[in-house]
Parts: structure tokens; sequence; C-alpha cells
């Protein structure tokens, strides 16, 4: 994994909390603080898009069963056969 160096500017009251954090031992360092964040921020954005799909899916009416060549279509989607 490539990594990169980021600078940012923060407000003295933002470091000393992130400071805090890391001297509570919750975190090693301030960059292990970020890296949390930052997952944390897209595990959020994922559940996001999932809720937003899920809504979308809801709104667009009730489902309609499946047929033979419906299920054919999507095995040959999974297996990578349709482009």
């Amino acid at each position: 994994m490539s990594r990169h160096t980021l600078s940012l500017t923060l407000p003295e009251a933002m470091r000393a909390y992130v400071d805090a954090r890391v001297s509570a031992g919750n975190y090693g360092n301030t960059s292990e603080y970020i890296r949390d964040l930052v997952r944390k921020d897209q595990e959020e954005q994922a559940k996001a898009r999932l809720r937003n799909l899920i809504g979308d899916g809801l709104a667009s009416g009730p489902g309609l069963p499946r047929s033979k060549a419906d299920n054919e279509e999507l095995f040959a989607i999974a297996r990578g056969d349709v482009d």
C-alpha cells in the first residue's frame, strides 16, 4: 500500500482534542486517529448509499416475479458471461 503525506491545519481546540484522544490510549498516534475518522466516514457514506438504494427500490413499486430468462441472465452476469 502506497502512503502519502497529508498536511492539515487545525484550530488549537481541535488539536488539543486529538492529542487528548491519542494520550488517552485510544490511538497510537495522530495518524491512526485521522485514518480511523476517514474509515468511519467511508462506512457512513456506504450506509447512506445503501439506504438511498433501498429507498429507491421501495419507491419503485411492487416487485414482479422473475422469469426463468431473468434468472438465466442474472446468473450469466454473476459468472461474467455478459458485458
